[in-house]
């Protein structure tokens, strides 16, 4: 990776989620540690439940969990469209509901239809990853999806791809976006213990990628309005 421009403004990178039990937090917070280490303005953002109960309160464990994680991440500031707004480069995550984005995710982006709507998101460098519960739950579907996203907002996508050996370590391996495996229950007391050291690792390895193309964007525009 090439070091950043210092002489240049830092580049404003707002990492955006939701996460209902824990594994997409702690993948969230290990990429806002890897922007903040290579220099950038990072806003960490979590996007709210807009429910105030569990949706599937007969799954006794899991909805322990999703309270547990929803106490967890409260004091984290809730994600409006000024912080898509305010970045150069946009990271989205969220588990993958069959293969589809998540409820409040979705509703999230639905939120910023009058922000892109003005063309304010065209020409952000973008990217995005998820958890599902099984390695097959749909981790492409849902990146593919979140990308899908991208493409209506102008933005310009920055996959990982297979472009450093951490995204072909065992628990991880999809070029599309880092993607973890939860496991097949949330377990009270132990959230994200299924997150592993590599999803981390290629959680900041992504996060680092994308910096380094936002940055050279930024620099290249600003030397053509300088011209």
């Amino acid at each position: 990776m090439s070091t950043a421009d210092t002489s240049s403004p830092t580049t404003k990178l707002s990492i955006v989620y939701y996460s209902g039990t824990g594994n997409v937090h702690k993948l969230a917070v290990a990429a806002e540690e890897a922007a903040a280490k290579a220099g950038a303005d990072v806003r960490l953002r979590r996007v709210p439940e807009y429910v105030e109960a569990s949706l599937a309160p007969e799954f006794t464990e899991w909805t322990e969990a999703w309270s547990e994680n929803a106490g967890a991440i409260a004091e984290i500031p809730a994600a409006t469209a000024d912080d898509l707004d305010w970045a150069d480069a946009i990271l989205l995550g969220g588990p993958g509901r069959f293969g589809m984005i998540a409820a409040p995710l979705k509703h999230f982006i639905e939120l910023a239809w009058p922000l892109n709507a003005r063309g304010g998101l065209a020409g952000k460098v973008m990217s995005s990853f998820t958890s599902t519960g099984a390695q097959h739950g749909g981790q492409e579907a849902t990146i593919l999806s979140l990308n899908t996203v991208f493409y209506h907002w102008g933005g310009i996508i920055v996959a990982p791809g297979i472009t450093d050996d951490i995204m072909s370590a065992p628990s991880n391996g999809n070029p599309y976006g880092v993607s973890s495996v939860s496991g097949p229950q949330a377990i009270p007391g132990r959230l994200a213990e299924n997150v592993t050291e590599d999803n981390l690792a290629a959680i900041g390895y992504q996060t680092r990628r994308m910096l380094e193309v936002a940055d050279a964007l930024r620099r290249g525009r600003r030397a053509g309005a300088d011209r």
